[in-house]
């Protein structure tokens, strides 16, 4: 919340030197100029807000989807499948995938709400997930493999039957145009991880 506000400050200030720089020149009759470090700062202010190649790595996760959940309990445990459906758009010009998820799990409806983006001044991929079975936002990080097609990320959740934060990791294989899958990794017992869920997405 802090960064966000401190981002959001530090563009206002930059949009306000240079509009207000420009008003000062037109009210004098010249042409708006700013100064070199005025410049400096617009454009490493650009930069770093201009999606680029590292978005466009998203752009095969972008659709609508049928989908179909598999999750394991424990390492080896019986599986529990559900299907649902999940619709994921660019937003913000570019540069964040939101996806909407909706379907069941154990046999209760469930909604989940996600954003994935590249942060360009991190050089890491950043995701946030909320859903409606938990009041938490998981936070990940990680970075792709473009000859692979494969996004790798890590972050913690917390653990409702410890209170405390649990490591897990999340693998997205992007299969082809039609087709994704997205695994993730928590630990066991002996702290482990293992594969805890697996989406398979197929393109509508």
């Amino acid at each position: 919340m802090r960064r966000t506000a401190a981002v959001v400050l530090a563009t206002c200030v930059v949009v306000g030197l240079g509009t207000g720089w420009a008003i000062a020149q037109q009210a004098q009759g010249g042409q708006p100029e700013m100064t070199a470090e005025q410049k400096a700062m617009m454009e490493a202010w650009m930069k770093a807000g201009t999606p680029g190649d590292d978005h466009k790595f998203l752009e095969p996760m972008v659709g609508m989807w049928n989908v179909k959940a598999t999750s394991w309990e424990t390492p080896g445990g019986p599986p529990k499948s559900s299907v649902g459906t999940a619709e994921t758009s660019w937003v913000l010009g570019g540069r964040f995938v939101k996806e909407s998820f909706k379907g069941e799990f154990d046999g209760m409806p469930f909604e989940g709400l996600g954003f994935t983006g590249y942060d360009n001044l991190k050089k890491k991929y950043t995701a946030s997930w909320m859903d409606s079975m938990s009041t938490m936002t998981m936070i990940l990080t990680g970075s792709a493999d473009r000859a692979k097609k494969v996004l790798t990320m890590s972050g913690t959740m917390d653990d409702a039957m410890t209170g405390k934060p649990m490591a897990i990791t999340t693998v997205t294989r992007i299969v082809d145009a039609g087709s994704h899958v997205y695994e993730m990794y928590v630990p066991d017992k002996t702290g482990k991880q293992f594969k805890m869920m697996e989406i398979v997405y197929t393109r509508k």
